[in-house]
């Protein structure tokens, strides 16, 4: 697993492209890790050769989800990703969405979840008009961070 910097990820995707590895990328906050964020992980991977995960940085997870989040730091959440089977490159971003990095990138593969229209997905037409997929993955474990802090919420009210 590789934890890389913009310039050091731009550098390996050339690499990947001259080694004619087929590139998927994704990203998201990924507080809290659980089941559905490491079968999704395992069905992006299963698009291509290299997986490429686009962390939030703390700082844009807050801005996105609100002045509780993230739970878990960024420093906490890269290291999680970065120790996943799946996971081959992992890397931080401070923007708000993941379009600069795409750019940068043009990945092969394109992959969010299913709930997210393929046309709404940030970078998807920077993708195919370089000849790139865009593609969803669809959930098959019904979970997610916010129903874990629901959870432990109604716990720790008991």
């Amino acid at each position: 697993m590789i934890i890389a910097n913009r310039e050091k990820l731009i550098s390996k995707r050339k690499q990947y492209k001259n080694e004619n590895k087929r590139v998927v990328f994704t990203n998201g906050c990924f507080d809290i890790l659980h089941a559905g964020h490491v079968d999704y992980l395992l069905k992006a991977k299963e698009m291509g050769d290299v997986l490429i995960v686009a962390l939030n940085s703390d700082e844009s997870v807050t801005r996105i989800k609100g002045s509780k989040r993230p739970v878990t730091n960024e420093k906490e959440r890269l290291f999680v990703l970065n120790n996943l089977r799946p996971v081959d490159v992992v890397t931080v971003f401070k923007e708000d969405t993941p379009l600069e990095i795409i750019t940068d990138l043009i990945p092969d593969v394109l992959v969010k979840g299913a709930d997210w229209e393929l046309d709404k997905i940030v970078g998807s037409n920077v993708v195919v008009s370089n000849g790139g997929v865009v593609k969803n993955i669809e959930f098959t474990v019904d979970q997610s961070t916010s129903k874990i802090i629901n959870k432990i919420f109604e716990i720790s009210k008991d």
